[in-house]
């Protein structure tokens, strides 16, 4: 199990890009807050898991990007490939649905905690019900699930125009 613990704040640097045109100066690098806009703001998370082979399994999810923790939480039915996946190798990314201005995390995954059960639910169930019952029955439902979280090791940010892409290009990562 992955315990939730207080936010923790990533230091931004250059992602290694060669032949990218990348500069090595920190100017331009992307703040931590546009990220995690764009985690918060998410709908559909693109969650990618590997079995203990090494062989990979991307699918889409709906989740809560927690800014409080700096973890992603996710749910889905404990057989699932990515619950499979996750109980053999931790190792784990998730990206946003924007292909644009792209937000790719990269850490460990695993079950979340039992006191963290009730509080993801309920964060879940505000982000997409829109009613306090629908709220209520969802929460029920995630709750029967399996309920995963992933703590960032490394993220990257980066936004596909032109005059942006190698000026903006930046890594964050989590001491």
């Amino acid at each position: 199990m992955i315990h939730v613990m207080p936010e923790r704040q990533p230091i931004a640097v250059r992602p290694h890009m060669p032949g990218y045109g990348v500069p090595a100066s920190p100017d331009g690098l992307l703040p931590w807050s546009w990220a995690e806009e764009r985690l918060i703001r998410c709908r559909n998370y693109w969650i990618v898991t590997a079995d203990s082979s090494g062989r990979p399994h991307s699918m889409p999810t709906w989740g809560v990007w927690s800014p409080e923790d700096s973890v992603l939480w996710f749910s889905g039915a404990s057989s699932s490939r990515k619950a499979r996946n996750l109980a053999a190798n931790p190792q784990m990314v998730a990206t946003i649905d924007d292909s644009v201005e792209v937000v790719s995390v990269e850490g460990r995954g695993g079950p979340i905690a039992d006191a963290d059960r009730d509080r993801m639910a309920d964060a879940y169930a505000a982000k997409y019900a829109e009613s306090a019952k629908a709220r209520k029955a969802m929460a029920r439902f995630v709750k029967a699930n399996a309920i995963f979280v992933l703590r960032p090791e490394r993220a990257f940010g980066i936004i596909e125009r032109a005059p942006e892409f190698s000026t903006r290009a930046t890594k964050w990562v989590w001491p």
